[in-house]
């Protein structure tokens, strides 16, 4: 399955903004998870949110939970994430991604992700 993800700019701080994953070549159902990722200049890549592809369990960083919502829409094929309140400390380049593994197992854990979308920068600034 490609990814391309999509949605990113640049917003000032308390401003939502919503990040789409659309996949191409397979379905979204084909991958037992699938995932946001964001990563920061000079950081390692961190999970964000994920989602299981069989139903509708959720996962956060504990940092963001409240804030974000990840949700998927199987039909179109396209996983979304609802970014609402963005701080200066969200700005990064985010990645969606495709785990086959389970999302309690996959976990935010960057090895256990085979697949990824090119990233859509998000700049949050004054």
């Amino acid at each position: 399955v490609q990814l391309v993800d999509s949605g990113g700019g640049s917003v000032q701080p308390g401003d939502p903004l919503t990040l789409s994953c659309t996949a191409s070549g397979d379905t979204i159902g084909s991958s037992n998870c699938m995932g946001w990722f964001g990563q920061a200049p000079g950081k390692d890549r961190e999970g964000v949110a994920r989602i299981l592809t069989a139903g509708t369990t959720t996962y956060y960083a504990n940092s963001l939970k409240g804030r974000f919502a990840i949700s998927q829409d199987l039909s179109r094929n396209i996983m979304t994430l609802q970014m609402n309140g963005l701080k200066p400390d969200d700005t990064a380049m985010y990645y969606c991604a495709t785990s086959t593994r389970g999302c309690t197992y996959a976990g935010f854990v960057t090895g256990n992700w085979n697949n990824w979308g090119q990233g859509t920068q998000v700049t949050v600034s004054s």
